[in-house]
């Protein structure tokens, strides 16, 4: 580690000295490997994100509350654009989560089927038809969540909305791995993997439990994602560790966005590839954003990016069956030394 941390050092140095990025000082110090080619040689990878905390309402009976979730949620918009953000990402239920037993037909005790006519859809898609106008007014890409309507007698699906820089939906991601009440009550699941480009920066969504299933994240490096959106209202275990783990195993970056009233337990941030935090809200509970550059050539991502990403491919492609040996002790498991 010691040795790790002083070569690392080294090429700080360099980068200082000379005004290099990171990546271009590191290829001084380690020679790129045969046929791989380095961030500079095929177009770098930048792109600001900003990500947020909202407080997330839980009654889509409640019309005010609708209307304040969509105020909170552009006047974020309006601190990312002015910190210089191309996308902004929210929690699950950033319009609204409903509550189950809110919903419930047999509530408000018990928990069953839901009602989803008592939502205020009009109150719902105004609020998001006002973002997009948002989005488009600022340049600002945004990904929000809120519960999308299918023609009934259809539940409706949990998603998230990607809205372009034009103010316009490009693509919606649908939640595929749902909780046991959202599943057996409330929502539609979803069917694929979505995802979309940014300024050459690629980006897949993530929503609700769905950090608990690591063979979602694998897919998504598999589809060439550089950044994972997942966005949720609160769930059980240690979700900062978790995406911290899914981006270090993946060389990509996690963009975690949670409700700020569950900011006191994991706020929100930005997960580098390295699996190290690069930015994260107050965790005081405050609606807010943190924003970062999602950069290819910084220290952050750099080896991970370069090296560790494309190694686990070829790892990962078959490389090791040339190399394997037909040997007595390697066949004999009770082999002595």
């Amino acid at each position: 580690m010691t040795a790790r941390r002083n070569f690392k050092r080294q090429v700080r140095a360099r980068a200082a000295k000379t005004g290099e990025s990171y990546t271009t000082a590191l290829r001084h110090f380690r020679p790129t490997p045969s046929g791989d080619v380095m961030p500079e040689a095929r177009n770098p990878k930048r792109v600001r994100l900003a990500v947020a905390q909202t407080p997330v309402r839980e009654d889509p009976r409640d019309t005010e509350a609708l209307r304040e979730s969509g105020r909170e949620v552009r006047a974020l918009m309006r601190e990312a654009g002015a910190r210089g953000a191309r996308i902004v990402h929210f929690p699950e239920g950033a319009i609204c989560f409903p509550n189950k037993y809110v919903m419930s037909v047999d509530g408000p005790d018990a928990v069953g089927p839901a009602d989803w006519d008592r939502c205020q859809w009009p109150v719902i898609q105004a609020e998001l038809a006002a973002i997009a106008d948002l989005a488009g007014e600022l340049r600002l890409w945004t990904v929000v969540a809120s519960v999308h309507r299918l023609t009934g007698p259809n539940r409706p699906h949990n998603s998230l909305y990607v809205i372009s820089d034009r103010g316009e939906v490009v693509t919606r991601y649908d939640e595929r791995l749902l909780s046991k009440t959202k599943v057996s009550y409330m929502y539609s699941p979803g069917v694929s993997p979505v995802t979309f480009d940014v300024d050459g920066v690629r980006f897949g969504c993530l929503l609700g439990m769905e950090i608990h299933y690591p063979e979602l994240f694998a897919e998504y490096e598999e589809l060439d994602v550089d950044c994972v959106l997942f966005s949720t209202s609160g769930t059980p275990g240690n979700i900062a560790a978790q995406a911290q783990g899914h981006a270090a195993v993946n060389s990509y970056w996690v963009s975690l966005s949670v409700p700020a009233q569950h900011s006191g337990t994991a706020p929100s941030g930005i997960v580098a590839p390295n699996g190290h935090w690069l930015a994260r809200c107050p965790s005081d509970d405050s609606p807010s954003v943190a924003v970062a550059n999602l950069d290819d050539s910084s220290e952050a991502a750099a080896d991970a990016v370069t090296y560790a990403r494309p190694w686990r491919r070829e790892a990962r492609a078959g490389i090791y069956a040339e190399h394997r040996v037909t040997d007595p002790r390697s066949e004999d498991r009770t082999a002595a030394f």
